[in-house]
């Protein structure tokens, strides 16, 4: 008997279906990967199966006490509390009085509260609650989570893992996750995957990341143009089949344009088409008219090209045993690379590790505490910036990549900036809107644009891969692979990362940074087995086992402060890095004398490295 099923669904937001006469089917122990292009309707689906929308018309049918959990894309913006309160709340009215009771058991010496804490205590029991109070601690240890620290204090990766946990504390027959591996570094999505793997029940997921997809999906099923269509198997069946019912579906378009085309040149023929005898015919027409005119195109693809800004020097980069040190922790440790003309290069490492600083020392921007690093000559160099600091929240889309022009320059063709727009996917009214409507995708396509627009020979791209539907991230491997110039690739995205490269720094921790031959497949072959075999019994430790075989350090007072004064010192940081990073976005910044603008550039990269460190203790301080 199916968990769930969905007949004849539709759903409409305006302008066609958004969903259309939608099918759908979920057994026990699946694990259903939903694709399809951005904006097709994918969260909009798993909203309908959780129950939190309503389809226009159609059926949705649970199968009684199945219990549904829904992990949604964003961290919602009014989440507070402690960790064990925001997981707590996953329980609904029950879990607000657990809540409440671990709470006042902590803050006892405060007037009043021990008689609180009797009376939530009394109504705990009185349905029986604490089964539910020790299945929170369960999944609390099975996650790894610090119960008593405040959510807003932790990492974005963090902050999802929190709210998987408030999703699994339901025990649901059913998890829903929407892109759960946005902003986890990769030994984060890792540890997802496996514990994913090991999840008693069915999920269905929405994932951009192909190697999270490969990993886990049982099924593929695919929204596109309002439809759904079901794919058994892996994800490099689905794309095998999926290309034969696209090129069956050109031909059979194909060949009815061309009937439709022969019929209407018949009736233009006038009286003859209009005989008794040709009645049929013309009804026949009418109707291959409406199907025509109800027929959805496939949507078109992203048409990137790069403007090239001619050959740099054989030698781009050249770094000789670098060291430098941020408040007294090694950043970077004996440092030495010769990256040369044409090299793509992956930067490889956690959250907080530095890879950051590493790009500010290669690209001259911060200097060294010991050793040299030189640039080669002839460089032009174009840089995306994960965050999106480049683009102008004032600006619509259009002004953000146009900056005054009315054409664009590339490779010596001349294209209108309305028509270059559109070759990124955004429509002239798209184009015109603010640019605080778009999505996090339309964000990543607009930089693209912007960046692409400028001519490089040296391409450095911190993240790009963030929001990206899959057609988009190939056709970006596509463009990447083909560019004469040198690449500098931070991701977290590892079948990106082994696309594109054809080299990996890796940051080892401790200011280690070993170059490895090929992306990150090739990396995880080559690292050296010695360190795999240091603890070969912790090896085989899930995160749960090893954090309940050796407990936590208890933290000084003095580190408890610094733990719960670092949030408020990175966000300072962070917004000091936005302002300026937003000064010297303006034309005027570049005006100034040429020892002034070298001076703000190491106090940004300064900037950057403190918060690095910031982020790196308040992980040392947490763990």
């Amino acid at each position: 008997m199916p968990l769930l099923q969905l007949r004849q669904v539709d759903y409409s937001v305006g302008g066609p279906l958004l969903l259309d006469q939608l099918e759908f089917t979920l057994d026990a122990n699946e694990r259903v990967c939903v694709v399809g292009r951005n904006g097709a309707g994918k969260s909009t689906l798993m909203k309908l199966i959780a129950g939190e929308i309503k389809p226009d018309d159609g059926v949705i049918q649970v199968e009684g006490g199945t219990r549904i959990a829904r992990l949604a894309q964003e961290v919602p913006q009014n989440t507070s509390g402690t960790v064990f309160e925001v997981v707590a709340q996953g329980l609904g009215e029950l879990g607000t009085w657990l809540a409440q009771f671990h709470h006042l058991s902590h803050h006892l010496d405060v007037p009043g509260n021990t008689d609180a804490m009797a009376d939530v205590q009394a109504r705990i029991e009185a349905v029986r609650g604490w089964d539910l109070d020790r299945r929170v601690g369960d999944v609390l240890q099975r996650l790894d989570l610090p119960e008593d620290l405040e959510f807003s204090a932790l990492s974005g990766g963090m902050k999802r893992r929190v709210l998987l946990a408030q999703a699994l504390v339901q025990a649901p027959d059913v998890l829903l996750l929407d892109e759960p591996t946005n902003h986890l570094d990769i030994e984060s999505i890792a540890w997802m995957e496996e514990f994913l793997r090991q999840f008693r029940g069915s999920i269905v997921f929405i994932t951009h990341d192909r190697s999270f997809l490969r990993a886990l999906a049982t099924r593929i099923v695919e929204i596109d143009r309002g439809k759904l269509t079901s794919w058994p198997g892996d994800y490099d069946n689905y794309l095998r089949r999926r290309e034969e019912r696209l090129h069956a579906e050109a031909q059979e378009n194909a060949r009815f344009d061309k009937l439709l085309a022969q019929e209407e040149v018949w009736i233009r023929q006038g009286i003859k088409a209009r005989r008794t005898r040709d009645e049929g015919r013309v009804r026949r027409l009418k109707l291959m008219r409406s199907e025509r005119a109800e027929r959805r195109e496939l949507g078109g693809n992203v048409r990137m090209e790069l403007a090239d800004a001619g050959r740099s020097g054989k030698r781009v980069i050249e770094a000789k045993d670098v060291y430098f040190a941020f408040a007294r922790r090694p950043m970077v440790v004996n440092f030495s690379c010769n990256i040369q003309r044409g090299d793509r290069v992956g930067i490889i490492g956690p959250n907080g590790s530095g890879k950051t600083t590493l790009l500010n020392l290669m690209l001259g921007q911060l200097q060294p505490d010991r050793g040299e690093i030189s640039l080669g000559t002839n460089l032009e160099i174009a840089y995306f910036d994960q965050h999106r600091i480049q683009l102008r929240d004032d600006l619509n889309a259009l002004d953000n990549v146009s900056e005054g022009r009315e054409f664009i320059e590339i490779n010596g063709s001349r294209k209108h900036i309305i028509g270059y727009l559109q070759d990124f996917l955004f429509t002239p009214d798209r184009a015109r809107a603010p640019i605080t409507a778009l999505s996090g995708g339309e964000r990543n396509r607009l930089l693209l644009a912007k960046l692409f627009a400028k001519p490089s020979n040296l391409l450095v791209m911190d993240e790009p891969t963030n929001d990206l539907d899959v057609e988009t991230l190939e056709l970006l491997e596509d463009l990447l692979g083909d560019y004469s110039g040198t690449l500098l690739l931070v991701s977290h995205d590892r079948a990106f990362i082994d696309n594109v490269v054809t080299s990996s720094l890796v940051l080892e921790g401790d200011g280690r940074i070993a170059e490895y031959v090929g992306g990150y497949s090739d990396w995880q072959r080559q690292r050296p087995r010695a360190r795999a075999a240091e603890k070969p019994a912790a090896a085989t430790l899930t995160k749960f086992e090893a954090a309940t075989a050796a407990p936590k350090k208890k933290l000084s007072f003095k580190d408890q402060r610094e733990l719960e004064q670092l949030p408020l010192r990175i966000e300072q940081l962070e917004k000091r890095l936005g302002e300026m990073s937003a000064a010297m976005n303006e034309p005027a910044f570049f005006q100034q004398p040429q020892p002034a603008i070298v001076a703000l550039n190491q106090q940004l990269a300064a900037l950057q490295a403190e918060l690095e460190v910031a982020y790196a203790r308040w992980q040392e301080l947490e763990g």
